[in-house]
Order: C-alpha cells, then sequence, then structure tokens
C-alpha cells in the first residue's frame, strides 16, 4: 500500500536539495525501511507498555489486537519484543491501514500524542537520511579504530520509536555532526575564570590558559545555546554513538560535551552533580573493579569542569582502547556495534558473549552496584580471533551505588549521596536489568528465539537472590514511549516484557 510523504519526510528532502542533493536518491529510497523500523518499534510499545488507554489485549495465533479506551481496535502481528530487525509494514486502526507511526499516533487522538507524532515524523525522516549516507557495499573499508565501530551504529537505539529524533538539528547539522555520517567535527573553546568554575579531578594543562579553565564545547551547543560566549578555536574530533561524546582526531581522552538537545528521550547536558561526584565515582569504580579478576575495566573520569551550569561543562574520559592489546591482535567494540560483527551472529559466539556479560555485570550487582550496560555503555574486548574476552564500561553518570551491599561484602562506601545512592532492590534490578538484559543482550540477539539461547547462560550461574529473580520473573525495561506520552511525570517508568527462562 502507498502512504504519501510525511511533513517531516517532505522538509528533509527539500533541505537536502540545498545541503547535499546527491544523497536524495538514497533517501527516497530509504524511507520504506526506515517508516517500517520506527513502526516496529512502536508497535512493541503499544504491545508491551502499560499505556492507560490500552484496555485489553487479545492475542490470536497469528496477531495481536489492542482494545482501546473509548472502543477502537488496533491490529498487528504477533509482537516480537526482542526483534530488531523491522516486521511490522503496516498496523490496522478499526479497518484502516497505517504504514507510518506519526500517522497512527495522530489517529489514535490519545493525551500528547500530537508532540510524540512529531517526533516520530522525525525519527522516521532522519532515520532515512541516516540510511542514505551510508557507502555502498563494497566501498567501505573495514574498520579500525573503536571509535570507526561506534560510527558504524547507523540506526540507533534499537528499540526506541525515537530511535533518530534529533529536533533543533537542520538537515545539515545533521551530516555535520551526527557519527553515523562520519563527519570530523571543529570542537571550540570557552575561556572561564578559574575562580568561577568548578573542576574535579586532574583538568590538563593544554586545557589551561592564564587563570582560565578551556571548557570544549560542542558546536551546535556554541551556536544555539552560549551564543553569547566568545569561542576559541579547539581540535578536530570524532563524534562517537552518543554524539555530543567525541574522541579526538590527535588521540587522547574522549571528551563529553553539554549538547542542550533532546535526543532521543532526554536533554543532554552535563549537571552540576554529575561533575562534583565524577572524580569520587571514578575513583570508586576502579576499586571495585579490581574484585573483578581482569574481567571489567571501567574508563576512568580523567577530570571534570562546569561553569557552574548544565549548559556549559565537559568531561574528559580514558578511552576505552587503552585496555586492549594491540599489538596482541585484540580491539574493543561496544555491544551496540556488535550486529555488524560478523562472529556475533552465531549462536556460540552469543552464548559465549552472553555468559561473560552476565557473570560480570550480575557479580558487579551483587557487590553492590548496578551498571547502566546497554549497548552505548558497554563494550567488549575481543581476541584476534573474535573471542570475547572481558568488558569495558565507560560513562558512570547514571549507575546506582547501594551502600548496604557494600557493607555487606567490606567494601568501602563512597562519600556521596543524591540520585547515585539506593539501597532499593527494585531501582538496582532494573537500572541493571532493565540496560543488560533487555537492551544490550536482547538486541544483540535480535529475536526472541535467540535471547532464549542467550539467556540459557543463567544457569550457569551462581545461585543469588538476583539470579533468581532473573530466571523468574517478567523482565523490566523503560516504557519509553509511554514517558515520552507523559510529560509531566519525572523519573524513568518500566513495562515487563516475556522472560524465556520463566515461560513467559
Amino acid at each position: 500500500m502507498y502512504f504519501p510523504h510525511s511533513p517531516a519526510e517532505e522538509a528533509v528532502a527539500a533541505e537536502l536539495a540545498g545541503a547535499r542533493p546527491r544523497l536524495i536518491p538514497g533517501y527516497t529510497a530509504a524511507l520504506s525501511g526506515a517508516r517500517a523500523a520506527v513502526l516496529t518499534r512502536l508497535w512493541r510499545a503499544l504491545a508491551f507498555e502499560p499505556l492507560p488507554w490500552v484496555v485489553g489485549r487479545e492475542r490470536g495465533p497469528d496477531g495481536l489486537a489492542l482494545l482501546l479506551a473509548g472502543g477502537a481496535r488496533l491490529e498487528g502481528p504477533l509482537p516480537d519484543p526482542y526483534a530488531t530487525e523491522p516486521y511490522v509494514s503496516e498496523l490496522l486502526l478499526d479497518g484502516r491501514a497505517y504504514g507510518q507511526a506519526a500517522a497512527l499516533v495522530t489517529a489514535l487522538g490519545v493525551a500528547h500524542g500530537k508532540e510524540f507524532a512529531a517526533e516520530l515524523d522525525a525519527s522516521t525522516a532522519s532515520l532515512a537520511l541516516s540510511r542514505a549516507g551510508q557507502p555502498a557495499a563494497g566501498e567501505d573499508r573495514a574498520p579500525l579504530a573503536t571509535w570507526e565501530w561506534e560510527q558504524r551504529v547507523v540506526d540507533g537505539h534499537p528499540y526506541h520509536p525515537n530511535c533518530r529524533s534529533r529536533p533543533g538539528f537542520s538537515v545539515a547539522e545533521q551530516l555535520a555532526y551526527a557519527p553515523e555520517h562520519r563527519p570530523v567535527v571543529e570542537l571550540g573553546l570557552v575561556a572561564v575564570p578559574a575562580e568561577k568554575c568548578l573542576v574535579t579531578g586532574d583538568w590538563p594543562e593544554p586545557l589551561r590558559d592564564a587563570g582560565r579553565i578551556l571548557v570544549p564545547v560542542h558546536p551546535w551547543q556554541a551556536a544555539h545555546v552560549l551564543r553569547h560566549e566568545r569561542v576559541r578555536p579547539g581540535f578536530a574530533a570524532h563524534p562517537l554513538m552518543a554524539l555530543r561524546t567525541l574522541a579526538p582526531a590527535d588521540g587522547g581522552p574522549h571528551v563529553k560535551t553539554a549538547l542542550s538537545a533532546r535526543l532521543t528521550s532526554s536533554v543532554r547536558d552535563i549537571s552540576v552533580y554529575s561533575v562534583e561526584t565524577a572524580a569520587a565515582v571514578s575513583a570508586f569504580a576502579q576499586g571495585l573493579s579490581e574484585r573483578l579478576d581482569g574481567r571489567l575495566h571501567i574508563t576512568r573520569t580523567l577530570g571534570a569542569a562546569t561553569a557552574h551550569t548544565p549548559d556549559l561543562a565537559a568531561v574528559l574520559r580514558e578511552p576505552p582502547e587503552v585496555h586492549a592489546d594491540a599489538a596482541a591482535g585484540e580491539r574493543v567494540l561496544p555491544v551496540a556495534a556488535l550486529a555488524s560483527f560478523p562472529p556475533a551472529r552465531s549462536a556460540a559466539w552469543r552464548a559465549d558473549f552472553a555468559r561473560l556479560a552476565l557473570s560480570v555485570c550480575l557479580r558487579v550487582l551483587e557487590l553492590g552496584v548496578a551498571l547502566e550496560a546497554h549497548g552505548q555503555n558497554l563494550l567488549v574486548v575481543l581476541s584476534p580471533t573474535g573471542a570475547p574476552l572481558r568488558l569495558v564500561y565507560r560513562d558512570l553518570a547514571d549507575i546506582r551505588i547501594s551502600p548496604a551491599r557494600l557493607a555487606r561484602h567490606g567494601l568501602p562506601v563512597p562519600p556521596l549521596s543524591g540520585r547515585l545512592i539506593t539501597d532499593d532492590v527494585t531501582v538496582l534490578r532494573r537500572k541493571l536489568f532493565g540496560s543488560l538484559l533487555t537492551g544490550a543482550l536482547g538486541a544483540t540477539a535480535g529475536s526472541a528465539g535467540a535471547f532464549a539461547e542467550a539467556l540459557a547462560e543463567v544457569a550457569t550461574l551462581p545461585a543469588t537472590a538476583d539470579t533468581e529473580a532473573l530466571r523468574t520473573g517478567p523482565l523490566p525495561t523503560k516504557a519509553l514511549t509511554l514517558m515520552r506520552l507523559s510529560p509531566g511525570v519525572p523519573g524513568d517508568q518500566w513495562a515487563e516484557l516475556p522472560n524465556p527462562l520463566a515461560g513467559g
């Protein structure tokens, strides 16, 4: 069935005509696949999230029907909660076919649906743009550096319908700054008097100047948020998956910049709290990793600075590749990039990786720390033959630390307070299970059947209260669509997915 172009699809095409007209044919060809990819992600959310206007679900042998408040009926294929390949090309609302996520949400007429529909429209168009910018088959060389692997992650978040939503970014800015388009980004520097800047850790001498702290800033931030600041020329860098985090072209620490734009779900800035706690959290995490027999490395936070505002701040972080022996042929890949790593397509490889990831991350949880081990934060060190050897974790800004669990194992409790600290078992398990299980491992598997095979590795782990919860209960996942449709509700909201180990 033919579906006409949406407003965002048309707008991107019009901007492309001026910014990079040679991409227009590829962009047009990519639209149908991008629509199916976003619609598949939306169908997962509609099928499993606790949306208040879904009042019933009828599962049949060939499909699922959602009964909606007001009497409407939405029908689609049987949902696969762990699918990463698109399998939904249209959904039926009271018998009418919808092949575009934005048009469907508009037709549903739910609260805050207008804003969400606009984001879905932009996500679809941006995803088609991302795919259109990729080299043709046979024209691309194999990645060498870790940052090159990161830039192979073209489709963004594997499960979020807003996988490529970048409001506030023009087409030209996406081409200039987004990692999947493989640009080199020129970071700027803003000089802040040292007495007006909070610095933790070791801020390097090249980023100091006569009593001033030189804070690296992203060019988008300089153009849209820091208009009244004098921005000096800085240095060239390669954007990583997080877009606002970059690897300097000349090597050295990765730079996490403030970028006050809503990417996927959240506004990306760097809170003053994150800077205040950066050094203490990093030192604590290094000590914890020593309890893991070399199976987990945590990238150190080398320095953090803020002008006491989330809009002007930066974090310098150790690059993950320092934890691989390049001379021995080892390399480091972010888990999100495993889809483009051929060995990871075999069931045996996925089982080995699942065994490593589950044993390490559940041990860390038992000791007292819940890692947010999704495909962006979690990396794997590979042998020359591609076997998974050990893990690397980066970005400590949103872990959760349990003082009670640390004390139980005789570990020192870091001098911290605030959102990082909790003994709530539900919060701790959701943080890890929702990122590692229903995020990284589910996305690496790519389907419910393959995920069930990988998750069977839990049987090889020592029995603990956490592993028992993992074996017997539903698996938590962030209710990303519910969160976008509930702008007045702070914090994360959650859904439950079927657990192959629990028979559901």
